[in-house]
């Protein structure tokens, strides 16, 4: 369609970015996560601390639960996840962090910790495309974006307004009072004092 924009622009929010976009959604999913996996940290410590071969810091894991859990809350309840959802990216670089300092376990612990370290390098990737998604959302349109070259200004074409206002009248309080256009066709126009004394012997 002429006039708009040549890429998806979605009517935005307050926030600027567009309503109910992909990255939006993402931005939701991934709090709801963030929640769920802070409540396991949080819940569920010393297994996964035994299963992870991370014995002895299951107060720095508590920690991760508990800003993953504030975090995801805030992605949830903000107006504007942008900056929460930045802040996921740099927990999961801490995440990764710790777990590469983790791997002196036993065979089963270091299997384990190898697998959780590839979901948590998945959810680094989605978080990264999500912030940077929304980011790119509030973003303004980039010039030659728009394209108005078909457009004339008029409502229809010069074809279609031709002859369009020939039994226009104009009303009586658009025009100009006799007094003040005495002649009409080259005499004095009728009703006006010019044309009465014209007419008088």
């Amino acid at each position: 369609m002429s006039g708009v924009p040549t890429r998806p622009n979605p009517t935005r929010g307050a926030s600027g970015r567009p309503v109910h976009s992909g990255y939006e959604r993402l931005a939701t999913g991934l709090g709801f996560f963030s929640i769920g996996l802070g409540l396991a940290e949080l819940l569920a410590t010393r297994p996964l601390c035994r299963t992870l071969g991370l014995e002895g810091r299951e107060n720095l894991v508590r920690a991760y639960g508990a800003r993953e859990l504030a975090t995801g809350v805030a992605i949830l309840m903000s107006h504007d996840p942008t900056p929460w959802i930045y802040g996921r990216v740099g927990g999961d670089a801490l995440d990764l962090a710790t777990m590469a300092t983790a791997f002196d376990g036993d065979e089963g612990q270091k299997t384990n910790m190898m697998l959780a370290a590839v979901a948590v390098a998945g959810v680094t990737a989605l978080d990264i495309a999500c912030a940077t998604g929304l980011t790119a959302d509030k973003r303004l349109s980039p010039p030659g974006t728009y394209d108005y070259s078909d457009r004339s200004g008029f409502p229809r074409s010069p074809r279609a307004m031709t002859g369009a206002a020939a039994d226009f009248d104009t009303p009586s309080d658009f025009r100009v009072p006799d007094p003040l256009r005495p002649w009409q066709d080259g005499r004095p126009a009728a009703g006006t004092s010019l044309a009465t004394d014209a007419s008088t012997p």
